[in-house]
């Protein structure tokens, strides 16, 4: 089978792209093997050296001119090649899957509401490149090549059904899977030692973590603010929270201000993008990951697979795998006062690194391959 994937940029420090990377290696492994071919805008030097790729790269002006001209240069690359299946990880009419990493943007532009001002709605609601990717999502459902959606969580699943009439046959939750043997409790072993010493943070000091890019939804700013509540209530040096932020984003700045003026500038050590997070789960205690929007949140699985307990939101689709008090807990994005004790109550229990580890290990790859060729084959047989 030949299966084409269309992701306009390739960010190999993204969950979108590690979810993307686990499903090639797992198809391009499975019996048949599936052969895949990526089209996208950019191919980083540290892109997956075994995914055959594409560039389409056309030039623009603006946002909204950049993803209409990589949708219309893509649909003339695909018809030069032959492919019996096109699944897309952008909004194009004319796919005939959507993998829905990204979720809804309809229902992102719902959450985002809830941490701005009208000011800041108002500049939303009148952003032409907001309304071309609203306009892009209506058109991919329904377009008639439109076959079926990977939603990545039951959230997203619901998500869709909410903003869009679609028929509900179509649409497929298949979880991530999680490779258990390179994230496991021995990162602990391997790297927690060195890596406090390394970032200078005390080697029985408690430690939260925050992977991920794009830090407004991600709901860095609540990270902080709990990791500075949970602070406060630490009796000595060695009960100070310290705090590891891996990830990139281009207002880093305004993140790092806001850490000075809460007091822990000097607990918060911001990584930059990193090609392997191993080494920072294994220095932390807990995962915390309190995101205004997150289709699924593969960076909770792997923190799972390592061990740590894992905070994360309502908003969150990994929180459809949390059981809280026993792997992890679920508040509300902005409540900082809950996700503050969930921070202290998951270090607190020794049981519950054994728990997140029990929880994550029935995600494995091949258990998504098999889900994904399934669908292939359902998909081309009806062809």
């Amino acid at each position: 089978m030949k299966l084409a994937l269309v992701r306009a940029r390739y960010n190999p420090f993204g969950g979108a792209e590690r979810f993307l990377n686990d499903a090639v290696a797992a198809l391009a492994t499975s019996e048949p093997p599936v052969s895949v071919t990526l089209f996208t805008r950019e191919w980083p030097a540290q892109g997956a050296g075994s995914m055959a790729h594409r560039i389409v790269n056309p030039g623009y002006l603006t946002s909204t001119g950049r993803d209409r001209g990589f949708a219309e240069a893509v649909h003339t690359a695909l018809a030069a090649e032959a492919f019996d299946l096109v699944q897309s990880y952008e909004r194009i009419a004319g796919a005939n899957i959507y993998h829905a990493v990204d979720g809804v943007h309809a229902e992102w532009l719902a959450q985002r509401r809830r941490i701005q001002g009208l000011t800041q709605q108002l500049g939303v609601a009148i952003n032409p490149h907001h309304r071309y990717v609203l306009k892009a999502e209506c058109a991919m459902f329904a377009a008639p090549e439109f076959k079926a959606a990977i939603c990545i969580s039951t959230m997203v699943r619901d998500n869709i059904l909410h903003h869009f009439d679609i028929d509900p046959a179509k649409l497929h939750v298949i979880y991530s899977g999680v490779d258990a043997h390179k994230f496991s409790p021995t990162c602990r072993d391997q790297f927690r030692t060195e890596q406090r010493a390394a970032l200078d943070i005390p080697q029985h000091a408690p430690v939260a973590v925050f992977v991920g890019s794009g830090f407004e939804r991600k709901g860095l700013a609540m990270f902080l603010r709990a990791l500075a509540d949970a602070g406060r209530a630490g009796s000595g040096p060695g009960e100070r929270w310290f705090g590891l932020v891996v990830g990139k984003d281009k207002h880093v700045g305004h993140y790092q201000a806001l850490a000075r003026s809460l007091g822990i500038e000097d607990r918060v050590i911001f990584t930059g993008g990193v090609a392997d997070t191993r080494p920072f789960y294994g220095a932390s205690d807990v995962f915390v990951l309190p995101t205004v929007y997150e289709p699924f949140g593969l960076v909770c699985l792997e923190a799972l697979a390592c061990g740590l307990p894992v905070v994360t939101s309502t908003s969150s689709g990994a929180a459809e795998i949390i059981e809280t008090g026993k792997n992890g807990y679920v508040t509300d994005a902005l409540d900082m006062s809950a996700i503050s004790k969930a921070m202290v109550s998951a270090i607190a229990n020794p049981k519950m690194a054994s728990a997140a580890r029990a929880s994550a290990v029935a995600f494995t790859p091949a258990a998504m391959s098999e889900q994904y060729r399934s669908l292939y084959r359902s998909l081309t047989s009806n062809t």
